[in-house]
């Protein structure tokens, strides 16, 4: 599954990466908002759910070859954030529900 193919199943909203978001594919998924840990944890191709919309989770997104961020529960991004996404290709997506009704959704779709 692709990014833009979940954003449609989801109806998640773009932030920022939808040009590129066709060839992000999907192989898994990670919940977390400590920046450390999930660049420890998250594997190359997993979604990230999180509400860190700041520029270090950019940089923990392009270490870690996310395949995309999901801002839950409408957290915000900041602009230095998104300029920086931008940048680096890192497609941003959000969400008004949580991390655990976002989980339970996509693990029926991947």
């Amino acid at each position: 599954m692709t990014v833009n193919e979940l954003q449609k199943e989801l109806q998640l909203t773009y932030l920022c990466g939808k040009e590129v978001a066709e060839e992000k594919e999907i192989d898994g998924c990670y919940c977390g908002d400590l920046l450390s840990w999930v660049m420890s944890r998250a594997q190359s191709g997993n979604i990230w759910l999180t509400v860190m919309g700041n520029v270090n989770s950019i940089g923990v997104a392009v270490l870690a070859d996310i395949s995309c961020i999901i801002l839950t529960e409408n957290a915000a991004l900041d602009e230095d954030a998104k300029k920086r996404a931008i940048e680096n290709d890192v497609v941003i997506l959000t969400s008004p529900k949580n991390a655990y009704e976002l989980s339970a959704e996509i693990s029926k779709l991947i």
